[in-house]
């Protein structure tokens, strides 16, 4: 077992950063058109970063497998961007940011990466607004903040509930002009299906042409990733039914280390699922939260129409359990909660599989009109899909897979344990500890690509100034070639008679069932068996139609629901190993008298970084020791 150089710079916490810009190595602007750089993925990471990298003069190419990089899954991110600007003079600061995310993250995080998050924060509000993002404002003209969970300040910047929106467009407009620059060259439809690695160090891509199935070779002196989550590992979640493991996991199975796999995040406010053949779940923005009232029937029994239950049977249980953050609560606790409340028979709707968030309150106080403006994109949302107007009846809301925290481990300059292969986002694992804050993705997405990687990068290409990019004639791109056509003849080749669909709803149910919400050794030591006998039957049973030389859906779905299995084996590994209960992973065998989670700060405050060993064995362990010098870890207390 290794331990991990997280590369943290020396000095004080808030001066950390500063430290690390004026240390780090510098390209000279006349030598940057010297370097070619790959990014892949054109949400708010790839997009910030590929943008800026060509805006410096880098030569970038970067890849999506979508028709247009204004197509990722960063749209879907509803309610907003935090930012330590104190606009609200309500007591936020950079430190207290810094503070919440620590804490909402369950002291699961490095203390480094959270502060200068925290600290670049105020400056991304900034390039976003100079960028024309429209951010609502007050009467006065001034931007205009809103809570969100495991805060008591208004910190959130948002653009109705489309925030996600508007700021991958102000990236992709960014990312145009360097295209028409000649800086950056775009390959949209294209997938990254292997990493190259020649002498231990990332050097490119293998890709595939979504359209004409054309396999192709992309060298570069360094790789960057910012290919989001794995949320789609349990089939129904709210990520975009694109979103896969794919390029992290065959870069994790080409030497990169996967840290804390099975962190994964239920977001307490998504529809509840309607019936056995849905394929994806749509998340209600956490905004709600703000203005809407989460209530069960005090009365298992009670079938009248929600309106019709007067307040004194109801019960609002998370201003019950937790008054001092009441419907704030993070997102963890909040989805909690509502499992408890399901679990013991107080369930609402036709399958008594949701609980209800209510905007009567704030209707009354505020005026329809004022909800409107706030939420109405959501509120159209809702009623489409439930056939219910939210205005007038409660919503019904249920938690489902949302984000994951895990990801590949990286250093201190988003460098993973590869040199040369840099992750971003969602990708990486190292903002959100066990559990992350509502409207930090966007924030941690942002500051990586346009801040963070821009500067760090160079420090990684400096010394390797007047080398040629490595040549895509080399036995390791051949090699990588030869594995990916390998793999795409062996699926097509099975002609089995379950559906790869068929067989990603069976593995997503038992991810769900005994690597979900709450986790025990029992179910996990069953789904790991259960995990490996069903990818066997996978490669034995699975039809894939259509040929590898064209358009072929069917085929770009069996290799990433491939690369599921093998992620789901290592997701109940890792959860079976941390024992103990922090954050989004809850061991039911670890927690408080009350039901909260309880974590073993002696035994488990440290990232769980695994090495690839090949499929079917267990990962090798890595640790990265967390230290804690500014938030001392306590149990956490939303009461």
């Amino acid at each position: 077992m290794g331990m991990l150089d997280a590369k943290i710079p020396a000095g004080d916490l808030k001066d950390k950063w500063s430290n690390a810009k004026f240390e780090t190595k510098l390209v000279a602007p006349q030598n940057r058109r010297k370097f070619e750089i790959i990014v892949v993925g054109t949400g708010l990471a790839g997009s910030s970063a590929a943008a800026t990298l060509g805006e410096m003069g880098y030569n970038v190419k970067v890849f999506c497998f979508q028709d247009s990089p204004r197509r990722a899954h960063s749209i879907a991110a509803q309610g907003g961007i935090n930012a330590a600007k104190n606009y609200k003079n309500d007591g936020d600061s950079v430190f207290r940011l810094f503070y919440d995310t620590i804490k909402g993250g369950d002291y699961r995080a490095r203390e480094a990466n959270v502060y200068r998050l925290a600290e670049i924060s105020v400056q991304i509000i900034d390039q976003c607004v100079a960028q024309g993002v429209p951010f609502a404002r007050e009467y006065g003209g001034l931007l205009d903040n809103r809570s969100f969970g495991g805060a008591q300040v208004a910190r959130t910047f948002y653009a109705r509930g489309q925030t996600g929106q508007q700021l991958l467009l102000g990236a992709y407009q960014a990312l145009c002009r360097q295209i028409d620059a000649g800086t950056v060259r775009m390959y949209p439809r294209t997938e990254m299906l292997d990493l190259v690695v020649e002498n231990g160090r990332a050097v490119g891509i293998i890709s595939r042409d979504l359209v004409t199935g054309e396999i192709q070779r992309h060298a570069a002196h360094a790789v960057v990733l910012a290919t989001g989550g794995y949320g789609n590992v349990f089939y129904l979640s709210t990520n975009a039914k694109g979103s896969n493991v794919t390029a992290a996991w065959r870069a994790h199975k080409k030497g990169a280390y996967f840290a804390n796999p099975c962190f994964t995040q239920i977001h307490p406010t998504c529809i509840p699922v309607s019936g056995d053949y849905q394929s994806k779940l749509t998340l209600m923005s956490e905004s709600l939260r703000n203005d809407g009232r989460i209530w069960v029937p005090k009365n298992k029994d009670d079938n009248r129409p929600p309106n019709q239950i007067p307040e004194e049977d109801r019960d609002y249980y998370l201003e019950r359990m937790y008054p001092s953050f009441a419907n704030l609560v993070p997102r963890d606790v909040a989805s909690r909660a509502a499992k408890r409340m399901v679990d013991a028979g107080y369930g609402v709707g036709p399958l008594k599989n949701g609980v209800y968030l209510d905007f009567k309150t704030a209707i009354e106080r505020l005026g329809r009109s004022v909800i409107e403006q706030r939420y109405g994109n959501l509120f159209d949302m809702y009623e489409n899909i439930a056939g219910e107007n939210p205005y007038e009846v409660p919503m019904r809301i249920y938690p489902a897979v949302h984000y994951t925290m895990g990801g590949l481990w990286v250093d201190y300059n988003l460098m993973s344990n590869l040199p040369g292969l840099f992750v971003l986002g969602e990708a990486n694992f190292s903002d959100h500890g066990a559990n992350r804050l509502g409207a930090s993705a966007l924030m941690q997405g942002l500051a990586d690509g346009y801040f963070i990687l821009p500067t760090t990068i160079a420090g990684d290409l400096a010394p390797q100034l007047n080398t040629p990019v490595p040549s895509t004639d080399s036995p390791a791109f051949r090699e990588a070639e030869e594995a990916v056509r390998e793999q795409i003849n062996r699926l097509l080749s099975i002609m089995g008679t379950r559906s790869v669909d068929s067989f990603h709803r069976e593995l997503g149910k038992i991810m769900w069932d005994y690597c979900g919400m709450s986790r025990n050794a029992e179910g996990l030591k069953f789904a790991r068996k259960r995990i490996a006998e069903l990818r066997e039957e996978f490669w034995h049973d699975v039809k894939v139609l259509g040929e590898d030389e064209t358009l072929n859906q069917s085929l770009e779905k069996a290799g990433r629901v491939a690369d599921f299995f093998e992620l789901a084996e290592l997701m109940c590994q890792d959860a079976l190993h941390r024992e103990e209960s922090c954050g989004g992973h809850f061991r039911e065998e670890y927690q408080t008298p009350d039901g909260e989670a309880q974590r073993d700060d002696e035994h488990f405050a440290y990232v769980a970084a695994w090495e690839f060993c090949g499929v079917g064995h267990d990962a090798k362990l890595h640790k990265e020791d967390l230290v804690f010098e500014y938030v001392h870890p306590t149990q956490r207390s939303y009461k």
